[in-house]
């Protein structure tokens, strides 16, 4: 995709913008809750926002967090391969938000201290083949099995692109739009002024049109942000997977190094326990070919 020069200082993803920083995140958020809940809650007041800096993404805000009716949600949005680690991240998110619900002094009382009840979704609508829905354990992680004491933390997934048409886009109209949005920047990927064309389609199409009339020219911003940041999200993980490729190799080559040693070593022995055997009787013997057999024959001058 061909994009204007970033503007840095916007550091919010557009979903993220939607649902928690403009003028009508409270309703869009109070829609997704009932979508996902199969409430009909109306009074946007019920909403309490959690900001959590730093956590699920560096420098980057593709997440959300809010308390509602004795729940505390976290929010997350992927546009590249869904990230297995997403439990872990939400562990560390979550016990962030706890720290700015509950009272500090709360801890240390003898009674019981009631929480919101967590839950995690993540909203995929990336461009890789993925299930409708699917569910990450933070428990797959666990070195040892997980015993009757280990702590548990599941992050239910939800294809959000029009092509999978999930239920939910059905019950929530901001978030099918949004979906929509991505699908129309995509379409125009290969051209000059991606963002302008795919703004300027939904705009005469009804998509986010109120929204993207008010805040056009900051959504081309977060987008170029957005798309900049994912794809340095794909270079950095084709580099670990490449210096994780390197370092296979290395230790192969380690491995093959110390195997070689202990097979010519055996054949050393072989050889001094009885010198009259030949090639063939020795590589029968110790397992191995005639080759291995004449090279370390070689090697320690045998």
């Amino acid at each position: 995709m061909i994009m204007e020069k970033e503007n840095r200082e916007h550091k919010d993803s557009v979903f993220v913008d939607l649902f928690y920083q403009d003028e009508t995140a409270k309703k869009n958020l109070l829609s997704l809750y009932n979508a996902l809940h199969d409430t009909k809650y109306e009074d946007e007041q019920v909403i309490q926002k959690v900001r959590i800096e730093d956590v699920l993404y560096k420098n980057f805000k593709n997440d959300i967090s809010f308390e509602i009716n004795g729940q505390v949600l976290v929010l997350g949005e992927h546009q590249s391969t869904v990230n297995c680690n997403m439990p872990l991240r939400c562990l560390l998110y979550v016990g962030r938000a706890y720290e700015q619900l509950i009272d500090k002094r709360a801890r240390y009382r003898t009674t019981l201290v009631r929480i919101p009840t967590p839950e995690f979704y993540t909203f995929y609508n990336g461009q890789k083949d993925q299930p409708l829905e699917q569910e990450l354990t933070l428990s797959d992680a666990f070195v040892n099995p997980a015993g009757k004491n280990s702590v548990e933390l599941k992050v239910k997934v939800i294809n959000i692109n029009s092509d999978k048409a999930h239920e939910i886009l059905k019950k929530c109209e901001v978030l099918r739009e949004y979906s929509q949005f991505i699908d129309t920047v995509r379409k125009y990927s290969e051209e000059d002024s991606a963002i302008k064309k795919a703004i300027r389609e939904c705009m005469e199409r009804g998509i986010l049109a109120d929204y993207l009339k008010r805040k056009g020219s900051e959504v081309e911003n977060m987008l170029i942000a957005e798309y900049s940041y994912e794809e340095d999200i794909r270079v950095k993980q084709q580099e670990a997977e490449q210096q994780g490729r390197q370092e296979g190799r290395q230790e192969g080559r380690q491995e093959g190094r110390q195997e070689g040693l202990i097979l010519s070593g055996k054949i050393f022995q072989t050889v001094k326990s009885d010198p009259a055997l030949t090639n063939e009787q020795i590589a029968a013997e110790v397992g191995c070919g005639t080759e291995e057999v004449e090279s370390a024959r070689k090697m320690f001058g045998i």
